[in-house]
């Protein structure tokens, strides 16, 4: 029987049977398991390979969510992004990726990738045209976001996976903004989706993590780099990942709501000059989004009148929000990317992706909405 994604979250990887009649897997901490006749260093039971039961249980739960072959959890969303292109990418070869990207990954192919003697090219993401500009014969993968971070640019991620196949490229997504329960890229044809676990899918803001999901040959292969670079999660991180992620449906279907709320609110306000939200009307591709995503996210940017001054004393006026960097969790977060997530960025590429020193990303967490918007409100005031 097929089941929903909500009965996944909580049924899916769950050992049969009971270990011991637990009911929630235990934490196994345990450094190193017996050998029982492995045919090779990839088969050893040890907690640096990523297999024991407390990782075995988050893999099928995670590709099950995704409707993928397979997945693997790893030490942080930068060790899923980086062993991921260190895996599809050798010598010689090429990237595309998208030119909106998570600071992290911007500076990862801007500052590291070269010395491993891959190149790259961004791509503007609603130009196919752009794209087959740019495609050489050497170019073996292309990397985009669902919704990007901070800007939330939806590209037309159907053209991307189909021009990715067409080419023989392998298609890669970072997922995290989206999350499972509003789009799952293996339906849409994408090789591998990314996650900063540290996010929605754990979403309580205490560990730090990351997967890769997707086609079993390609997990394969990620697996064995990862093996070999030790990016691995701890056994007691995967015990509050899977704990985090059984609520996964109902937080984020809530944060859907609060933040399309928030969004039309911050949208109709005076003192806010730009909002950006797929959920919008007003979002230039509100429609894709309508055809993409079962749900518009928890995230929004914001732009003030009166720049980062003005920024900066709504963002202190504000009582409920927390002003810290990531996002995802259950308590709503703001932050000036300019600052921290793309502060490592030059400031002229920051300005030609739409990251402004005075953007706001909020990231809304699952306090009572109205609550939320009362605060906005009088911090706008001010």
């Amino acid at each position: 029987m097929a089941h929903q994604l909500e009965t996944k979250l909580i049924h899916a990887g769950e050992p049969q049977p009971r270990i011991e009649g637990a009911v929630t897997v235990p934490i196994f901490q345990s450094a190193m398991f017996e050998t029982a006749g492995g045919t090779g260093y990839h088969d050893l039971r040890y907690i640096r390979l990523n297999n024991t039961p407390n990782h075995r249980a988050l893999h099928e739960k995670l590709a099950a969510l995704e409707n993928a072959e397979d997945a693997v959890v790893m030490a942080s969303g930068m060790a899923a992004i980086t062993t991921t292109l260190l895996t599809v990418l050798s010598a010689g070869d090429h990237l595309l990726a998208q030119d909106c990207l998570y600071g992290g990954t911007h500076d990862f192919l801007t500052q590291d990738l070269r010395g491993f003697g891959i190149t790259f090219d961004f791509l503007e993401g609603d130009d196919p045209n752009d794209w087959q500009r740019q495609v050489r014969p050497e170019t073996k993968a292309i990397y985009v976001e669902s919704m990007t971070n901070p800007t939330l640019q939806v590209t037309d991620l159907a053209a991307v996976a189909s021009f990715a196949k067409s080419h023989g490229l392998v298609s890669i997504i970072d997922n995290t903004f989206a999350s499972p329960v509003n789009y799952r890229p293996s339906e849409w044809g994408y090789d591998l989706s990314l996650h900063s676990c540290t996010k929605y899918l754990n979403g309580h803001s205490d560990i730090v993590a990351g997967a890769v999901i997707g086609r079993a040959d390609l997990i394969q292969n990620v697996t064995h780099k990862l093996n070999h670079l030790g990016g691995s999660l701890d056994p007691h991180a995967c015990f509050l990942l899977y704990r985090g992620m059984k609520t996964l449906a109902v937080r984020v279907k809530y944060q859907n709501e609060s933040a399309m709320t928030l969004g039309k609110f911050f949208d109709a306000h005076p003192a806010v000059s730009k909002v950006n939200y797929p959920g919008l009307p007003t979002h230039p591709a509100y429609q894709r989004s309508c055809e993409l995503f079962d749900g518009f996210g928890g995230m929004l940017s914001i732009e003030l009148e009166g720049g980062v001054e003005a920024a900066t004393r709504f963002m202190q006026k504000a009582t409920l929000p927390l002003i810290a960097p990531s996002l995802g969790g259950v308590e709503t977060l703001m932050t000036r990317p300019a600052a921290t997530s793309h502060a490592g960025m030059l400031p002229e590429d920051r300005q030609k992706v739409g990251v402004t020193d005075s953007l706001i990303r909020v990231s809304v967490g699952i306090e009572a909405t109205e609550d939320l918007v009362a605060d906005f409100d009088q911090a706008l005031a001010s």
